[in-house]
Parts: structure tokens; C-alpha cells; sequence
């Protein structure tokens, strides 16, 4: 089965796993999706995340994050760009998510990064999505 936006789709699986308390959630796996799992683990949002070996596709499986009273650590999870409406922002045009509290996941010609990463690097791309 193919689909229009394999990101929408992992960043929908993330949000409703959430909201029904889940541990882990598993999507089909790719590169673009390994790299946003990694940018969400670096900056704390996930627990963690790994490779499931299949026949055919592979899938990942991201360990969700929650505080010690249960309370999300992602609160919100959107998508910012979209096939039909790629949004490729300068450096000094990347939004700032909740005035630094969250963070953007950008595509960049130095890999995927977070909004802060791309600041640091000065570098610009094609925003993926906003956390908080």
C-alpha cells in the first residue's frame, strides 16, 4: 500500500499512541524516519528507538517518553511541511516552537536537525514538523 506522506503517517501513529498510553509504537521503517527518531532522542522526547527486521520492509519501533506521574513529554506533535506544500525556511526564518520550549525538525544538506542544531550551524531547509 502506498501513501502520500509516510512522515504524516509516523508523526499520526506517534499522537495516537499517545493518546491511548502506549509504550511503543511501530511504523513501517525509512531513513527519514530513523532520522527524526534520532533528532526526537536527542532532544528528549523519546525514550529510544530500534530497528524490527522483517522479511520485506523493516519497522521502527520508538520507545514513547512519559514524566514520572504519567505526564506527556510530548505534548503537541504537528506537521509543519507537506508534499503538496514543501516549506523550505532560511535559518533566520525557521520558527521558534513555543519561544524555545519545543522544537522544530528540519531537513537540512547536513542531515536532519533540530531548529537549535540548525541555528548553530546556520543552515536552513525544509521544516518536517513542530514538538512541544
Amino acid at each position: 500500500m502506498s501513501m502520500t506522506s509516510p512522515i504524516a503517517d509516523m508523526l499520526t501513529r506517534i499522537r495516537n499512541a499517545l493518546a491511548q498510553r502506549k509504550p511503543e509504537v511501530q511504523m513501517p521503517s525509512s531513513k527519514v524516519k530513523l532520522n527524526i527518531a534520532e533528532v526526537l532522542q536527542r532532544e528528549g522526547y523519546i525514550s529510544g528507538f530500534e530497528i524490527v527486521e522483517k522479511p520485506y520492509q523493516n519497522d521502527l519501533k520508538i520507545a514513547l517518553k512519559y514524566g514520572p506521574e504519567g505526564e506527556f513529554v510530548i505534548q503537541k506533535i504537528n506537521g509543519y511541511s507537506t508534499p503538496g506544500c514543501r516549506r523550505y525556511r532560511k535559518v533566520s526564518d525557521i520558527p521558534s516552537v513555543m519561544n524555545g520550549l519545543g522544537i522544530a525538525i528540519v531537513s537540512t544538506n547536513q542531515g536532519v536537525l533540530s531548529d537549535r542544531e540548525c541555528r548553530a550551524k546556520n543552515v536552513g531547509g525544509e521544516v518536517f514538523c513542530t514538538v512541544y
